[in-house]
């Protein structure tokens, strides 16, 4: 079961070819989460600003993250309540 985090973290991504942005790595709670698969993806406005959203593993435990397209800062919106 997923649990509310809402932290702005640090994220490595790959952007592109086109307008595709993958995920690859996360800092949360000073530890690096290497994502070794990205299990679903969805968007959707907040206002102008277009939210990507993200739901990711590393393999122990699923997290959603969410880009925010206008601000430019990822968010780790959701945990695992065993990890939080």
């Amino acid at each position: 079961m997923l649990q509310r985090v809402q932290e702005q973290i640090r994220v490595g991504a790959v952007f592109g070819p086109g307008p595709s942005i993958h995920p690859v790595w996360f800092d949360w709670r000073q530890q690096k989460h290497a994502i070794e698969k990205v299990t679903y993806r969805w968007r959707h406005m907040a206002g102008n600003a277009l939210l990507l959203h993200f739901a990711v593993t590393d393999g122990t435990a699923l997290y959603e993250l969410i880009y925010n397209s206008r601000e430019q800062l990822w968010t780790l919106e959701a945990a695992d309540a065993e990890v939080v």
